[in-house]
């Protein structure tokens, strides 16, 4: 694993310098555009003022489809196909919320939506159906609290605000509803996003909110956030106090991007007392980007480099302690590094190297694992007990236009706990959760059965494809 280790590091260094050695040496004298001064407009969109197409976490394209004065339509369709070296004999992928099912073809996410725009009144819907449904909802606890059944109640939405646009600095939008939170760099749309499988970082951090959203732009370089939510990416609320936070995205010019997220709250159920703090932090830079796109070559490339550090601090029932460090540590130690290069006429290639490493003792922002692993790992998961790991990949994109991606990818992740999906699995000896000789018989399923154990694994090598369109 050292040598695997050692090897996507010296991979990634070499991307980046050899991006870096195309615009010192191999490039004429304005042929980078980066290298050109750019005067930023003052009547400009904000943070729209340039080409930033090129950012991890936001959209490439440049037109949509479904267009109009009062609504602008926004569909993604996300399959995949993975398949782990441990070929579990339950078809199931644990620690992740991009990937679901092994050795099958899977639907992950559907959303067809839009924004509404009139008057200033605006509105967001965005559906999600596919395994996403399932494998993001399920980290939740909020919903057990009270009635209602808020998992399948929201499940089905990954996008649903509405609010009002006021007409001062460069625009200001109070928004209420589930919105994106973006902590940890990646966007929830994988279309988006530079690799399909995120890093720790990302992957265990919050991909919504569900609140109150004032987002501020007072100038065209900067949008400022205000947050007043229910909780951790949470349906409800854990305790009596909301979470609060905020984000600063800053792109002081095409080539440069910095935002920084920032959260507090009483995110452990049933424990007011302790409270928890969070800073996500991320810089993304185009180092090279030519300014003749139609020929063939290296066309653009860019690194991103994101930092996280978080921890809970206080006393719950029972005298449990939790504590920043120390015997009783209960924090969130992360960061991720990734290099991209565009290639090809028209940028119609895409090669993306990285990682990313995470400890987090106590384990309360790391991903369950499902089946009958869930309440061995909860049992272990007291403030001190030990959880850290570290991934790389790499992958190879297609777009052959503005609506379409297809993506190759190698992934390993390590954990210095027992956490993937062994051969064995995590549902049954069979694999199955019914007996498949009488499936159909409602009263069929299998008893949780006691001489089961988990096949958790400590490290895992898969592979992924998957064909992402969008109009």
């Amino acid at each position: 694993m050292k040598k695997i280790f050692t090897a996507l590091t010296f991979a990634l260094a070499c991307s980046t310098i050899t991006g870096m050695a195309q615009t010192a040496t191999a490039l004429k004298p304005g042929q980078d555009s980066t290298k050109k001064k750019f005067e930023i407009p003052k009547d400009a969109e904000p943070l729209s003022y340039a080409d930033f197409s090129w950012i991890n976490g936001q959209n490439r394209q440049t037109s949509k489809l479904l267009d109009n004065k009062y609504f602008t339509g926004d569909f993604t369709f996300d399959m995949n196909y993975t398949r782990s070296n441990h070929n579990p004999i339950d078809n199931t992928v644990t620690g992740s919320t991009a990937l679901a099912r092994n050795g099958e073809v899977a639907v992950s996410f559907v959303g067809i939506g839009g924004d509404f725009h009139y008057d200033n009144v605006r509105g967001r819907i965005m559906t999600q159906f596919g395994t996403r449904s399932t494998v993001v909802p399920r980290n939740d606890y909020s919903g057990y609290k009270g009635q209602y059944d808020l998992p399948d109640a929201y499940r089905y939405l990954s996008e649903a605000y509405g609010g009002y646009h006021f007409n001062a600095w460069h625009g200001i939008n109070v928004d209420m509803g589930i919105f994106m939170s973006y902590i940890g760099m990646y966007s929830y749309n994988n279309f988006e996003n530079w690799s399909y499988q995120p890093s720790y970082t990302s992957d265990n951090t919050p991909w919504f909110f569900n609140g109150i959203r004032v987002q501020a732009f007072p100038s065209v370089t900067t949008k400022v956030e205000l947050w007043i939510i229910n909780g951790w990416q949470s349906y409800g609320v854990f305790n009596k106090m909301p979470g609060f936070g905020f984000s600063v995205n800053t792109r002081p010019s095409p080539t440069f991007s910095f935002v920084s997220n920032n959260y507090f709250g009483t995110d452990v159920a049933g424990a007011p007392g302790v409270k928890r703090y969070h800073t996500d932090n991320s810089i993304q830079h185009l180092y090279y980007d030519a300014a003749n796109k139609s020929t063939s070559g290296i066309k653009r490339a860019a690194f991103t480099l994101t930092a996280d550090f978080g921890f809970q601090n206080g006393t719950a029932p029972g005298n449990v302690v939790y504590s920043a460090f120390g015997k009783n540590a209960s924090n969130f130690i992360s960061a991720m590094a990734y290099n991209r290069l565009w290639f090809g006429k028209d940028m119609k290639w895409g090669w993306t190297l990285g990682g990313g490493f995470m400890s987090n003792p106590s384990r309360y922002l790391a991903l369950v694992p499902p089946g009958q692993a869930t309440d061995s790992f909860l049992a272990a998961s007291t403030p001190g007990s030990k959880m850290a790991g570290w991934d790389g990949s790499t992958c190879l994109d297609y777009n052959p236009n503005q609506f379409l991606t297809v993506r190759f990818e190698l992934v390993h992740r390590f954990m210095n706990v027992p956490y993937f999906n062994g051969h064995g699995g995590v549902t049954s000896a069979s694999g199955y959760q019914t007996n498949p000789a009488t499936s159909f018989n409602p009263n069929s399923y299998i008893p949780a059965d006691p001489s089961f154990t988990p096949d958790l694994v400590k490290s895992e090598n898969r592979f992924v494809i998957a064909l992402m369109t969008r109009f």
